[in-house]
């Protein structure tokens, strides 16, 4: 008899690096593990992976199947690209004779046949291959010819122990189409992975993992995102800022505006946060990328999420304005993400965004707040994302500057989502009326990492770039909108 592995941190990949990492490592060796969800939800492809992963590493796999046939496995393995290549698979499938009339049972019911001819079945093939992982696929099937909860209950549990004493992890899959709901094997399991997707209003379906249960490991808590794309599950684990905090000394980001960086108190501090807010065209984004150019043209990284301007828009505007990115992005120094509204969950989007900070860079550009809070509408508690986002970024030394559009041009105005409160700096840019004149102002409204100035100065943008120009100190009422002239000297 083999031993069974008694440590429960001694685990094997299931293929899916972000699923290892929610489960804090990987699957502990040679355990039982349920892996349910709605048909459709991926349950099939996570055991592909998990078998190829096995087959990748010199394991005897195999794939135990009770309703897909061969041909059909492999077919969904094709269109992802996996190579089946170690993966031996079992059909235990009822036969189309059953569906002559003649081969009816009427002595004994179906189920106290068919449940022992399977279970043959199965037995028989792990007692060739003696395989080190297996999937069986599903759970459905048992529990329907099992008939009753106590038999299906001590079937799984005479299978858990035939699995243990065998040195093999299993993997088994449950589409939750039988009558009752399958708290037996839920109980049984050494872990539970859960499957949902939900439909939205418009665009793709939320896919959200959860492990609801994992002896003896410090798994991730909570629903993480997934997506089904060529090539198999992708899993974004739910940030948790807080396991990397860090106290670390962080030097200034220079604009390459002495004026602006005045105003700022040198510049802005790596790490940390900055809402530039302000009426559609005052030039948020202009100054946000502003900071990208300075820091590319320096040899180092920075990455711009676009929600609602394509990319070509933005660099020809750039160009048009002195500022022009291209060589950087060819340079590969600058990462531009365009934002599918309808097709990024927020897990997907949050992982993009750390994923460039990993990748070295130094700005972060989110352009705009309002296009992320329209993009992903039904999803609750996106400041919580956004939260941990900024976190994450801020312990990396990345300087983030988040862009939000507000409502209106000149007075009162609102905006859809408010990140003051979390934001380290804030920016406004204002529209104000003077001498027959639209002109633009900026001042900064808060600065957490030095002092700063509490001016007003004007603000242009001109075929050379961004000028800030003299403190405003001859009006009065500059924020309302429509000020008033203190003096007869010019501005």
């Amino acid at each position: 008899m083999i031993a069974q592995n008694s440590l429960t941190n001694a685990f094997i990949s299931t293929g899916i690096a972000g699923l290892d990492n929610v489960l804090g490592g990987g699957l502990t060796k040679e355990r039982l593990y349920l892996l349910e969800g709605d048909p459709g939800s991926g349950k099939t492809t996570i055991a592909l992976q998990f078998l190829i992963e096995g087959a990748k590493r010199g394991e005897t796999v195999l794939y135990i199947t009770l309703a897909e046939n061969d041909v059909e496995l492999r077919a969904v393995a094709d269109a992802h690209g996996l190579s089946m290549d170690g993966v031996h698979i079992h059909e235990v499938i009822p036969e189309e004779s059953l569906l002559d009339p003649s081969e009816q049972y009427t002595v004994l019911h179906p189920s106290e046949v068919e449940l022992g001819e399977t279970n043959s079945l199965i037995l028989q093939m792990i007692e060739k291959l003696n395989p080190k992982r297996v999937v069986l696929d599903s759970l459905s099937e048992l529990q329907l010819l099992s008939g009753s909860a106590l038999r299906y209950r001590r079937h799984v549990l005479a299978l858990k122990q035939y699995f243990a004493k065998r040195a093999c992890t299993a993997l088994l899959l449950d589409d939750k189409t039988a009558v009752r709901g399958d708290q037996q094997v839920r109980s049984i399991a050494h872990g539970v992975i859960t499957l949902q997707h939900t439909d939205s209003e418009y665009g793709a379906e939320r896919r959200l993992v959860r492990v609801m249960k994992y002896r003896g490991v410090a798994f991730r808590r909570g629903p993480h995102d997934y997506t089904i794309i060529t090539g198999g599950i992708v899993v974004y684990p739910r940030i948790i800022a807080a396991e990397t905090r860090e106290l670390a000394q962080r030097a200034q980001v220079s604009s390459g505006i002495s004026q602006f960086d005045s105003l700022l108190g040198g510049g802005i501090e790596e790490g940390s946060s900055t809402l530039i807010s302000g009426p559609p065209g005052t030039g948020k984004s202009t100054l946000a990328i502003q900071f990208v150019k300075t820091t590319t043209d320096a040899g180092q990284r920075a990455a711009i999420f676009l929600f609602e301007e394509s990319f070509n828009t933005l660099l020809n505007r750039c160009i048009g304005l002195g500022m022009d990115l291209r060589p950087s992005y060819e340079a590969g120094l600058l990462e531009v993400n365009q934002i599918d509204p309808a097709e990024m969950s927020p897990g997907e989007f949050t992982h993009s965004v750390c994923r460039a900070a990993d990748n070295g860079a130094k700005v972060v550009i989110i352009d705009s707040l309002n296009g992320y809070l329209n993009a992903m509408p039904e999803a609750g508690f996106l400041t919580t994302h956004l939260h941990e986002v900024l976190t994450y970024l801020g312990q990396r030394g990345v300087a983030t500057f988040l862009i939000g559009v507000q409502q209106g041009i000149v007075g009162a105005m609102t905006t859809g989502i408010d990140v003051s409160y979390m934001a380290d700096n804030v920016l406004i840019l204002r529209y104000f009326e003077a001498r027959g004149a639209v002109e633009k102002a900026i001042s900064v409204f808060k600065k957490r990492g030095s002092a700063h100035e509490t001016t007003l100065r004007r603000f242009t943008i001109t075929k050379t770039g961004i000028e800030v120009g003299p403190i405003l100190d001859n009006f009065q009422g500059i924020l309302t909108g429509v000020p008033t002239l203190l003096n007869s000297e010019e501005v």
